[in-house]
């Protein structure tokens, strides 16, 4: 017992001494290392040498150890979130912008078919289900009765018409529980598991905080049309033009986020793919010679959606009913100053407010004011494809992704100008009018596409450039 003890004592020690002399490389502690490498790796301290020459164990050992350690990487976990998101979570958000696309359009047929107004509550939990019974169809039609609407514009409207608008409203509604749901069940599933990075995940909870206000503001619009107080006496029942646009311009501000959201993440994850090309491309677009075009660009969607949200103003107040004629207005290219200034919308003693209350309730001026924006808007989509068609310094350095999505712009905005001279022209026909509308989401998803491949991303960028500079510094492999 005691020689066995005895033997494993002596092998305890003879254990360091036959490690250093069995693994120890001759040949890399006879060279002493380069001293700008020793002082960049590891300071003053590297620099010390036995007399020989030879490197002492202790540095040798730092040496080898700071080579091994893992260097952070643009794809590997900082903190809590990843610093790229997955895939899955472009596709999600893709899908949901396709979601709200279309409950924007499907909105656009409830407001035509004045179909907005036939359901007089809010009840985002129990009015999921539409009524059963006779007893309850009796009930919400009674409660449609003592609305404005039915009084003035729909006093022989039977129980089967009733239904029919009914429907509508009540497939609308439960189409917005809908986004409202399928967009905060997975966001919470992806944030919890990690699948977003740190920016992205604030994102995804300012638009789903974006979707919760949109509710709000569907019922406060519907509200507005179920009141006398809140329109003159006498006048077309309807939503306040000013609550609809709001309406409508929130649920822009929503699948503009979804989409240019989804869309990064795709970006980012096609640079980081091949970093070394993504840089060059980047460099081109961060050329002092594209500027112009990048701000252009910028310009051009904030043009558009004022646009759009103009063609709101001219569907609450039906201005699209009246001066059914392009390019002229009645007889002249605009209607006369007096009609278009109006005291009529004045709301005080002074008519001091005439000068804002007739640009937003005067149909005449508010119809004029959507022609001149519409104009202006083909007017600079044109200009801009000019500019990149006919500038040698651009037409040289723009990248062809850019080019073709300006051609889509063209087309876009091209195809939208004819829906909307024809809607006029036939006097707002159903078909038409929800084309148009449909149309104006998909310009802006055009001028939104396009920005895309020419604002240079800043995230993408410092992304890549961490890529590269990791794949510099990385060992290469000792053949």
């Amino acid at each position: 017992m005691a020689s066995g003890s005895q033997m494993f004592s002596i092998l305890r020690r003879a254990a360091p001494r036959l490690t250093r002399d069995l693994f120890t490389c001759r040949h890399v502690c006879k060279s002493p290392p380069p001293k700008k490498l020793s002082k960049r790796l590891f300071g003053s301290s590297i620099s010390r040498h036995s007399a020989d020459g030879v490197l002492r164990r202790p540095d040798v050992v730092s040496l080898l150890d700071a080579v091994a350690r893992p260097r952070p990487s643009s794809g590997v976990k900082t903190g809590y979130f990843p610093e790229t998101s997955d895939k899955s979570v472009a596709y999600w958000l893709l899908g949901s912008a396709a979601s709200v696309f279309g409950i924007v359009v499907f909105g656009g047929l409830t407001r035509l078919t004045e179909s907005g107004l036939s359901i007089t509550e809010w009840r985002p939990v129990t009015g999921s289900l539409p009524p059963r019974s006779a007893e309850d169809w009796d009930s919400e039609f009674t409660k449609y009765r003592s609305s404005p609407e039915f009084k003035l514009l729909n006093p022989h409207m039977t129980l089967d018409e009733f239904k029919s608008i009914y429907y509508m409203e009540w497939t609308h509604r439960i189409w917005g529980r809908v986004v409202g749901m399928s967009f905060l069940l997975p966001a919470a599933y992806f944030i919890a598991r990690r699948k977003v990075s740190a920016p992205m995940a604030g994102k995804i909870v300012g638009i789903a905080g974006l979707i919760g206000f949109q509710g709000f503001l569907g019922w406060w619009m519907v509200k507005s049309g179920l009141k006398d107080d809140l329109f003159a006496p006498g006048s077309h029942p309807r939503v306040s033009q000013y609550r609809l646009t709001a309406h409508l311009g929130t649920a822009f501000l929503c699948y503009t986020a979804m989409l240019w959201n989804g869309l990064s993440i795709l970006r980012e994850h096609k640079f980081l793919a091949d970093p070394s090309a993504a840089m060059g491309r980047l460099e081109r677009l961060r050329s002092p010679k594209l500027k112009i075009f990048r701000r252009s660009v910028g310009a051009l969607a904030v043009l558009v959606f004022c646009t759009a949200m103009s063609g709101g103003l001219v569907a609450g107040l039906d201005a699209g009913l009246i001066y059914n004629q392009f390019p002229k207005m009645g007889v002249g290219w605009t209607p006369p100053k007096s009609e278009l200034f109006s005291d009529f919308y004045s709301h005080t003693p002074d008519k001091s407010d005439v000068w804002w209350r007739n640009p937003l309730e005067n149909p005449s001026l508010v119809q004029l004011d959507h022609r001149i924006l519409a104009t202006t808007t083909f007017t600079s989509v044109m200009s801009l494809w000019a500019y990149t068609k006919f500038s040698p310094a651009v037409r040289k350095i723009l990248p062809r992704a850019c080019k073709k999505g300006m051609h889509g712009v063209v087309g876009f905005v091209g195809l939208q100008v004819a829906l909307g001279i024809t809607t006029l022209l036939y006097l707002v026909p159903l078909p038409l009018a929800s084309a148009h509308q449909a149309g104006s989401l998909a310009l802006l998803s055009s001028v939104i596409i396009l920005g895309g491949r020419t604002w240079v991303p800043r995230r993408a960028a410092r992304l890549v450039s961490q890529r590269l500079r990791a794949r510099v510094r990385s060992p290469r492999p000792v053949v």
